[in-house]
């Protein structure tokens, strides 16, 4: 039987409220159909890069404030090797302004011929508060079909374990990016075009 699915228009992180964490933990090379067609078609044609959209300036916003309430955001992402030209964009243009805004970007490096690293799912999901859970279902190209919230008590337990695994074998996104100079030089383009608000201090966002 398939899961019952909230559909992406109904599903907005940047409005979810959460308590003390969220975190997202993300497997795919490539995402489709995300709105960001533009923007990736001028980073591969080497063109400057856009000003952020209004949705992700809003994201940049959220970011801060729960920077402030002292509200944490990861995030983790397994990038396998070699990279696609979508974890490319997103490795750069994609996380930079969320960094600057306070969240905790890290990265699971899988070189080409290496295994998935050991128990870390091949599924997206978002996990707010350690027990509020959403599991992100995507066709085979990556499209964004929608969520299903989880309320099963071991399937969330496990989502937990999941979360520690990956951040476990996660390095920071400014070390995985220090690594691999030809992706740090498209930081110059962020940052020419979008200098974000800073917070005084970022002690969890390395």
């Amino acid at each position: 039987m398939s899961p019952h699915l909230i559909p992406p228009h109904e599903f907005s992180v940047p409005d979810h409220r959460f308590g003390y964490s969220a975190f997202r933990l993300e497997t795919l090379q490539d995402y489709g159909g995300s709105g960001e067609d533009a923007e990736l078609a001028a980073f591969l044609a080497g063109q400057p890069r856009p000003p952020l959209d209004p949705e992700h300036e809003q994201w940049a916003s959220v970011l801060r404030e729960h920077l402030r309430g002292g509200r944490i955001a990861q995030r983790v992402h397994v990038i396998t090797e070699p990279i696609s030209d979508y974890a490319r964009w997103e490795l750069t243009w994609g996380y930079a302004p969320s960094v600057e805004a306070g969240e905790d970007i890290r990265i699971v490096p899988v070189p080409e011929g290496h295994p998935w690293p050991l128990d870390v799912p091949y599924r997206d999901f978002w996990l707010f508060d350690a027990h509020e859970l959403y599991d992100m279902h995507y066709d085979a190209d990556g499209l964004w079909l929608g969520v299903e919230l989880v309320t099963d008590p071991a399937r969330i337990a496990t989502a937990g374990h999941c979360r520690d695994a990956a951040l476990h074998h996660a390095v920071p996104w400014g070390q995985y990016l220090q690594a691999r100079p030809h992706l740090a030089a498209h930081l110059a383009e962020v940052t020419s075009t979008h200098r974000p608000e800073r917070e005084e201090s970022h002690q969890w966002r390395s």
